[in-house]
């Protein structure tokens, strides 16, 4: 009897090893021209050599050893709990591989890639519930496993009421955050590597778990926010749609200022950079009280940090303009002390000299301007009903 134990161990190891070999030979040579399939030998090779090597010796152990006693139950018990184990580390790492598999329809380093990241969050949250709940049963499986759990959990259920009061009062908030988190990976308010700015930080969303949210400063500082601060309070999300934007760039200078001039070396500016997107490039004086004028230039770019080095660039060359060619219009503080005499008669008025500047605006002047303006001030269509036709 022993000695046909230790054969049919030593052939159930063989076969094991054996099947392990053929199967990671054949995904090897498949890897060399399909990506999945080195990816899926990378992921599943070591927890799929565990599980058939100790499914096979547990299979030679239920049929050789006797159940009656009370050694062999306990190495019986051993062997089902490695296997379930093995089992659940293998399901694990298959839900890792085919979230590895369907991350790579979606590609996020390409210039629209909202859906892709959109995509990629859901999946990650779908194989980290896959996995919790997977973990779960398996360890719901050791435990009935065990001589007499039916007694135990027949004793645990009769004080189960009190203990789920407690339990539920005790993990209210952490639930809280699981259930945001779900939310947020599936009702498109949130998704990874969107330009986010909360607590008056900038920042891009790093990772969305279950519990939690980390946003990457864009100083390098992580900042790590519960799920819940994403459903209860208001945030800016700068790729909601698209990554496009708009910024700008203000100046208080002095009356003195030539606005036409400026203008004319913002488009000389923009036209020479490859930062700017093409889609906005306008100045206007949007205020012009308390001694000063505000002269506002807007810049559009393909995404934040872009529109970030744009605003920089933009800035900088005004400022080396205005201090060139049009020094007059560095803002200086005025004070005009004088005796009061009769007034003189006020002079006839006359035309001005110079004709009214009209330039493009961001709500008027030409074409795309005009259709910015229709998304704001478009008529609604009002709907009137039978009596007030008549």
């Amino acid at each position: 009897m022993q000695t046909d134990y230790l054969i049919a161990l030593a052939i159930a190891v063989v076969a094991a090893v054996g099947i392990t070999a053929i199967t990671a030979l054949v995904f090897r040579v498949a890897g060399r021209k399909k990506t999945w399939a080195r990816t899926l030998v990378g992921l599943v090779r070591v927890p799929f050599r565990l599980t058939l090597l100790v499914g096979a010796i547990w299979s030679v152990n239920t049929v050789f050893l006797d159940s009656s006693e009370e050694i062999e139950r306990l190495v019986d018990f051993i062997f089902r709990a490695l296997f379930i184990a093995a089992a659940t580390w293998l399901v694990c790492a298959l839900f890792y591989f085919f979230e590895e598999v369907a991350a790579t329809r979606y590609r996020v380093d390409v210039r629209d890639n909202r859906v892709a990241r959109r995509v990629r969050t859901q999946l990650r949250m779908l194989r980290r519930i896959g996995v919790v709940v997977v973990i779960i049963c398996a360890i719901g499986a050791v435990l009935l496993s065990i001589p007499g759990a039916a007694t135990l959990g027949a004793s645990l259920f009769a004080s189960a009421g009190l203990l789920s009061v407690v339990a539920g009062l005790a993990a209210q908030s952490t639930l809280a955050n699981v259930f945001a988190g779900i939310q947020l990976a599936f009702n498109n308010a949130l998704r990874v590597d969107d330009v986010v700015i909360v607590e008056t930080e900038w920042g891009k969303i790093e990772e969305i778990t279950l519990t939690y949210v980390v946003v990457h400063i864009w100083d390098d500082r992580r900042m790590v926010l519960p799920s819940t601060y994403f459903t209860t309070n208001p945030f800016q999300n700068w790729t909601r749609h698209n990554s496009e934007l708009l910024g700008a760039v203000e100046f208080d200078l002095d009356w003195r200022v030539d606005p036409a001039g400026m203008r004319v070396e913002l488009d000389r500016i923009v036209a020479q950079t490859e930062l700017w997107d093409e889609r906005v490039v306008v100045l206007q004086v949007t205020d012009a009280v308390g001694g000063f004028v505000r002269v506002r230039v807007l810049v559009s770019a393909a995404d934040a940090p872009t529109l970030f080095d744009l605003r920089c660039l933009v800035r900088e060359n005004l400022i080396d303009w205005i201090n060139t060619h049009n020094p007059e219009a560095l803002p200086v503080g005025r004070m005009e002390l004088r005796r009061e005499t009769p007034r003189a008669p006020a002079p006839a008025r006359s035309e001005p000299a110079h004709p009214v500047t009209a330039p493009i605006g961001l709500f008027s002047g030409d074409e795309n301007a005009k259709a910015r303006a229709a998304e704001f001030t478009a008529t609604i269509p009002v709907q009137r009903g039978p009596a007030e036709e008549r």
